[in-house]
């Protein structure tokens, strides 16, 4: 096994049930692929800015495929970035409101995540676990750049059914319910697999050479670009169907216990 990039999404794959890290076991793993030259990568739906905090120290050392893979970033400079032009962005935050009133809607730009103020004193800290710049708003009319990206979260986890009611703008812009509680909307043929694609080309890697962990269906494109994909213990189970092989969970550092026992060991 040949491995010169490794793939991470990290709610659920990465990061443990309390949305942590093992640094000191990260730390140990990671100078090691270093010195091996092979490259690391956290391919998420986290906002990029709320990566860098988590990752401290490593932020400019691994490449951050953010803002559910519609932007690259690395050694704090912007590779790649698609974006959803306001008009249009405006246009789907009210289909969404339409079809479902009581989710919380996060329109996200270059500059912040955006709530409205009404789903702020409902999910506004979870939220924050997610995106660390966070404007809340009293009308989402009011933004006025372009989107990065749209994400929904409902507590009712009903983002299914929600899903099946955007049929109308599945063929413009890429959508996906990554599980019953989320929902993420970027620029047609912007996801997890395109972007991973763009990153491969930017450092001369092939699928062959790819490693890819994950746990949700908003990964299955990362583990078409990958020859060695890693579902979780803890992922869907149509998730692991798709899988080259199964990695512990994510509450036993399964990421880094799989680098170890087939890359480094």
């Amino acid at each position: 096994m040949s491995i010169k990039l490794i793939l991470s999404d990290l709610d659920g794959t990465f990061l443990n049930s309390q949305g942590h890290f093992d640094v000191e076991y990260f730390e140990k793993v990671f100078n090691q692929l270093q010195a091996k030259k092979i490259a690391f990568a956290a391919v998420t739906g986290k906002q990029t800015e709320r990566v860098e905090a988590l990752f401290g120290d490593f932020a400019s050392k691994i490449w951050i495929l953010g803002d559910s893979a519609s932007r690259i970033k690395y050694q704090g400079n912007f590779r790649f970035e698609s974006l959803i032009p306001n008009a249009a962005g405006k246009e789907i935050i009210k289909a969404l409101l339409a079809a479902r009133s009581d989710q919380t809607v996060v329109a996200c730009t270059l500059s912040a995540a955006h709530i409205h103020q009404n789903r702020e004193l409902v999910d506004g800290q979870l939220i924050r676990n997610s995106y660390a710049a966070l404007k809340v708003v009293t009308d989402f009319s009011h933004i006025a750049e372009d989107f990065v990206k749209i994400t929904v979260f409902d507590r009712k986890q009903q983002a299914f059914e929600t899903f099946e009611k955007l049929k109308p703008y599945h063929e413009e812009y890429y959508m996906v319910a990554s599980e019953a509680a989320w929902i993420d909307i970027t620029s047609k043929g912007v996801h997890k697999g395109s972007t991973v694609q763009k990153l491969q080309n930017l450092l001369g890697v092939t699928k062959e050479e790819t490693m890819a962990f994950g746990d949700g269906y908003n990964d299955f494109e990362m583990f078409e670009q990958a020859k060695y994909s890693y579902a979780m213990a803890n992922a869907f189970a149509k998730v692991k169907e798709k899988a080259f092989a199964i990695a512990p969970s994510n509450d036993e550092n399964g990421v880094l216990k799989t680098i170890e026992k087939t890359i480094l060991a």
